[in-house]
């Protein structure tokens, strides 16, 4: 019997493309020019495509998988991805909805007190033979007000986590959430201008582009600090260099980037910044999680079963 044949377009460990293997045809191809050669020639052999949001399928990859049934996407986001064409072309496009949120909120506090304590300045410090000085003081966390832009499953977890270190929460969504007690702002420039620490953790797409802005930043005020962790292009990053450099926010922690791998000299200059190369919801429990659920989604839909985590979009057929 013929295995069907996937796809992959992210970074997957030995054990687990090997454990695939067992009943898929794997098909490795990380890098665009080799993938581009092979799927001129095998492109009409795919069955199914493993991405991730921010890499997602372009359009020229879909008209070459002729036969394509499935897009799975690793972790929740899956915003570079041509719904409307996957509709019109009967692909299945799915997700990972909370394989990872509990990773990325420890992660969202760990950038917040990265960047708010200086403890990589610090740790670099104590390395070389230094040691502290008059002008060594950093802001508290405790008591701070927390500001999270969007308020979904992330969201609620570093809420919790927050509150643990007395801070009031606040937020701002599309529409105020019936279901929780922290205090809703009508719009981010008002949640701007109430927050100590903002944290983004917006999804992606033309309706969250650069929605924080300069006039954001500049609501946050020269005591802010701004944590990144939904999508790159939430951030304006050349306003957020410029507010960086002159002063306008006090810092940032970003895990996330408008065009990841390459992160701009300029930002990557700043001396008031926190970097991580968007690893937030890399754990190896959650991994496991994030694997069973590609695994059972693929089984579903090449069997010609509804799968198990369809995108929203996508949820009726």
């Amino acid at each position: 019997m013929t295995k069907s044949r996937l796809l992959i377009k992210v970074p997957f460990r030995d054990n687990e493309i090997e454990d695939f293997s067992q009943t898929y045809d794997v098909q490795l191809h990380t890098e665009d020019a080799p993938r581009a050669a092979y799927l001129a020639q095998h492109g009409g052999t795919i069955d199914a495509v493993l991405t991730n949001g921010s890499l997602g399928v372009s359009r020229d990859e879909m008209d070459a998988m002729t036969g394509l049934k499935l897009i799975c996407c690793l972790g929740a986001g899956y915003e570079t991805i041509d719904l409307e064409l996957c509709r019109k072309r009967g692909i299945m496009v799915t997700h990972g909805p909370g394989t990872n949120d509990t990773a990325v909120a420890d992660h969202t506090l760990a950038l917040l007190f990265a960047i708010i304590r200086d403890i990589p300045h610090f740790d670099a410090l104590v390395k070389s033979g230094g040691w502290k000085t008059v002008n060594t003081a950093r802001p508290m966390i405790n008591g701070k007000t927390l500001g999270i832009y969007a308020m979904g499953r992330i969201g609620l977890h570093v809420a919790k986590r927050a509150r643990a270190f007395d801070m009031p929460v606040h937020y701002h969504n599309r529409k105020k959430r019936d279901d929780v007690d922290y205090v809703y702002e009508d719009s981010l420039m008002d949640l701007a201008t109430v927050s100590d620490y903002l944290i983004v953790i917006a999804p992606g797409g033309e309706s969250t582009f650069h929605t924080v802005n300069a006039d954001v930043l500049k609501a946050l005020g020269p005591t802010g600090y701004v944590i990144s962790m939904g999508r790159g292009s939430v951030v304006d990053t050349n306003a957020l260099v410029d507010a960086l450099n002159d002063g306008t926010i006090a810092g940032a922690g970003l895990d996330v980037y408008e065009n990841e791998p390459d992160v701009p000299q300029n930002l990557r200059a700043a001396k008031n910044i926190v970097f991580t190369p968007h690893i937030a919801g890399r754990a190896p429990e959650t991994r496991a999680i994030m694997i069973d659920l590609l695994k059972n989604n693929i089984k579903s839909v090449l069997a010609g079963d509804p799968p198990v985590t369809p995108v929203a979009e996508l949820a009726g057929g």
